[in-house]
């Protein structure tokens, strides 16, 4: 993570984004809650809606936008179960905002589910981010984690965009894949949120060695690793953060 750290700060360009695997929509009576073993079900929003503390609750609740705060690209969120009430479908979502791990029901007929076979670990013990494909290991890469003072926020989160960086050569190399969660220490920095993100690593963020606790929360793996994520990934993906 740079001096400017998170990812509020990205120059985000989005020319020539892969489309990473995704799988068809499967039916939201047959919505299984995220796990490593089998992937996780995926929500694009097509519109704006509302997020509820209970599915079919009264009231707005949470507003959330069907672009990304940052880089305006279509928001997908991870599902982590669904429900029926009074004969309309319900999701339950991973939100991308403060407080780490919120969550809210909004209603099926907003979004398109996809099924992703995809689940990252992030190890903070032994600093590495693992990817399973169905559950079986395909990739894993040392990598740069928070420092003490700034630590990386544990716990589920997902993917929540997709950034190619204008700069390969720039401090976050070549792939910016910022996540729902935020840092717990820093409220605001660079201009944005304090989200956190996996990034690449080029220029003045080679300085600090794979294997390390050095950046202000975000983490930091090699530009073949971030950029072999980056065509596999969707948006969505759930990352599990844990020491």
């Amino acid at each position: 993570m740079p001096s400017r750290p998170l990812i509020g700060v990205l120059a985000v360009l989005l020319l020539g984004v892969p489309a990473p695997t995704a799988l068809a929509q499967p039916p939201a009576d047959e919505v299984a809650a995220p796990s490593r073993a089998e992937g996780a079900t995926t929500a694009r929003l097509v519109t704006a809606t509302y997020a509820r503390r209970q599915p079919g609750a009264s009231g707005r609740g949470r507003r959330v936008s069907a672009q990304t705060d940052w880089s305006g690209q279509t928001t997908v969120l991870l599902v982590l179960e669904a429900a029926e009430t009074d004969g309309r479908q319900w999701l339950k979502v991973l939100l991308p905002d403060r407080p780490n791990g919120a969550t809210g029901w909004i209603e099926r007929d907003r979004v398109v589910l996809r099924h992703t076979p995809y689940w990252v670990d992030v190890r903070l013990r032994s600093r590495r981010v693992v990817a399973y494909r169905d559950g079986r290991r395909v990739r894993s890469a040392r990598a740069v984690i928070g420092k003490p003072s700034t630590p990386t926020p544990r716990g589920l989160a997902a993917i929540y965009e997709r950034n190619r960086q204008p700069d390969p050569g720039g401090f976050l190399g070549p792939w910016a894949l910022p996540l729902t969660s935020h840092s717990d220490v820093l409220e605001r920095f660079g201009g944005g949120p304090g989200r956190v993100g996996i990034h690449g690593r080029a220029g003045a963020s080679l300085d600090d060695p794979l294997g390390s606790a050095r950046s202000h929360g975000c983490i930091r793996i090699d530009n073949g690793d971030i950029a072999w994520m980056a065509r596999r990934l969707p948006a969505g993906t759930p990352v599990d953060v844990r020491r």
